[in-house]
């Protein structure tokens, strides 16, 4: 039964790219406020949903649907989800020369009504999320993401999902190579999120080390693109100790 705090609902999704399905009769459901985790081994599939989710368009809805805040977003584009309230942190952020990472803050918050402000808040509200995240201020003159190590990216990413306010944040593997101080700056600004944002998370990851720093209400396992289990917290614990075999060869867990 559907809960009435849905915050996102996926029915039945398939999706495939250059005409190799990858998800099948996918069914997850998040509410507002809620953090789900989504697990599996390697090549399940689970990006492929965080960017099918975000209307990443090298990707093919084959059927189902995907509705988030009441209204059925199947069809809408990548940029019109992120305005309705979707943020999508990739695996691997990508460097873009010549984009300054403070005028590209600015402007995509100047496309969110709702996070207009004068420059001169701008600039304090950014560098207060900069201090936070222990971002050397100096990062954001230079080029976006360019010459970036992977620790530094994702403080980039977490600077953008506190700026954006989004309403669902997915984390693509974003404890993805990281070091122990980097990965406690990452989880920080997740519970800042949290905290001051309100808004619902989707954690896409194959192992339980960030999930040792969050709290997380529900955990679904995703194996050969398909979800094969639903459970609460405590399913992060018993994949820690056996691992995705069970699941793969069609035992039970």
């Amino acid at each position: 039964m559907a809960s009435p705090n849905a915050l996102l609902k996926v029915q039945d999704l398939s999706a495939s790219v250059e005409d190799a399905q990858i998800l099948h009769n996918v069914n997850l459901e998040i509410d507002r406020g809620q953090c789900a985790v989504l697990m599996g081994p390697n090549g399940a599939g689970k990006s492929t949903l965080g960017h099918v989710i975000m209307g990443d368009g090298a990707y093919t809805v084959d059927g189902g649907s995907i509705t988030f805040d009441g209204e059925d977003v199947t069809e809408l584009s990548a940029d019109k989800r992120s305005l309705a309230g979707i943020f999508l942190s990739y695996q691997a952020p990508v460097e873009i020369p010549g984009i300054p990472l403070y005028s590209f803050l600015r402007t995509i918050c100047q496309k969110r009504p709702e996070l207009k402000m004068s420059a001169r808040a701008f600039r304090q509200r950014v560098r207060e999320l900069a201090k936070e995240l222990d971002m050397d201020p100096s990062y954001l003159t230079r080029e976006l993401n360019v010459g970036f190590s992977g620790g530094e990216k994702k403080k980039v990413e977490m600077l953008q999902l506190l700026l954006l306010e989004p309403k669902l944040a997915i984390l693509d593997e974003t404890d993805s190579g990281l070091d122990v101080d980097a990965l406690g700056i990452v989880s920080r600004g997740i519970e800042t999120y949290r905290r001051e944002c309100g808004g619902a998370l989707l954690i896409i990851t194959h192992n339980t080390r960030i999930l040792e720093r969050v709290a997380v209400d529900k955990v679904a396992v995703m194996v050969d693109g398909s979800i094969v289990e639903h459970g609460g917290p405590s399913l992060i614990e018993t994949i820690d100790e056996q691992g995705f075999e069970a699941y793969e060869t069609g035992g039970e867990a």
